[in-house]
């Protein structure tokens, strides 16, 4: 994909951004719904891949960490928006680089691969240097293990809601803003 925007997608990346940053706020401010705000917020990432490419995608994953660290009341959840969003796009990148090999069967089970690896290196980082993030309790070492096994049915059911997402809902968003044009 071409580094240059048309206007009318240039414009709604900058709308989609700032409702990004309103998201991400609002999970600050409506803590029992935390974790769904930041996904949806997370969610603005994986548009502005698909619509932009990789360098567009890093720019407002960027661009959506500074603004969220400029307005957001709670800055640690800075640190879980932008695990979901590096997620996302380097899931996406993936997907991408992926698409040369012929076996679809052979490319979702290396693109799940990729996914886990990618998830459980940030995942369990977070859980091993910052757990109060993820477990306000003591963890021990079965705890840990429990939190890791319960993070990889997360994984899978943020992941499903993404493409899902992606596939259904924004695609129809998509043709009524004419953005392919």
């Amino acid at each position: 994909m071409s580094m240059l925007l048309g206007t009318r997608k240039l414009a709604f990346l900058s709308l989609l951004m700032a409702l990004t940053v309103v998201l991400i706020i609002l999970s600050g401010v409506l803590e029992f719904n935390t974790l769904f705000l930041l996904a949806l917020a997370s969610f603005g990432a994986g548009i502005a891949y698909r619509e932009g490419g990789l360098g567009i995608g890093f720019g407002f994953f960027a661009g959506s960490l500074i603004l969220g660290a400029l307005l957001a009341p709670n800055k640690f959840y800075l640190i879980t928006y932008g695990a979901m969003t590096l997620y996302l796009i380097v899931s996406e990148f993936a997907y991408d680089k992926l698409y040369i090999v012929k076996s679809i069967t052979v490319r979702n089970k290396v693109l799940w691969l990729v996914k886990y690896i990618l998830f459980n290196l940030i995942f369990i980082s977070i859980l091993l240097l910052a757990p109060k993030l993820i477990f306000p309790g003591e963890i021990n070492f079965k705890v840990q293990l429990f939190i890791i096994a319960g993070g990889q049915i997360v994984l899978f059911l943020y992941d499903k809601g993404y493409r899902y997402f992606q596939g259904n809902i924004w695609e129809k968003v998509r043709r009524k803003l004419k953005l392919n044009e």
